[in-house]
């Protein structure tokens, strides 16, 4: 395990953790950015209709955080789990962040394809109401 080079002898990552007391987290790669349950954005009030008139653009798996915490493994796996609704996942910008709104099961299976890039609809709320962000 390579490490950092301190004068001229490399250390490894526990010659740092005794050195520094610091603990590395035993975690594999990151699907998302975050994990939160609920939308910390103001309501938005669109319908599927309204989101339809969004154009999808690739967005990378982990700049998204999910608004739900849950999801059903049943709907996941179902071969017609995109049928239904909408083709596209939405998300929502707001204060810089990307909220992942719809979709997580879309999102979901993209990663466990291997694929870190998704396209998606984005609201901008941002650009949307600025005045409100304060």
């Amino acid at each position: 395990m390579g490490g950092t080079v301190l004068g001229r002898r490399p250390i490894g990552w526990a010659a740092v953790q005794a050195r520094t007391g610091q603990r590395r987290a035993e975690v594999g790669p990151l699907i998302f950015k975050a994990v939160r349950n609920g939308r910390p954005y103001p309501d938005h009030g669109l319908s599927a209709r309204d989101w339809a008139m969004i154009p999808p653009r690739q967005i990378r798996l982990d700049t998204l955080t999910t608004t739900k915490r849950e999801l059903a493994l049943d709907t996941l796996l179902a071969e017609d789990s995109t049928f239904y609704g909408d083709l596209f996942p939405h998300a929502v910008q707001w204060k810089g962040e990307l909220y992942l709104e719809d979709g997580l099961h879309r999102a979901l299976r993209a990663a466990l394809q291997q694929r870190n890039v998704i396209h998606v609809r984005v609201l901008d709320l941002d650009a949307l109401i600025p005045a409100v962000q304060g």
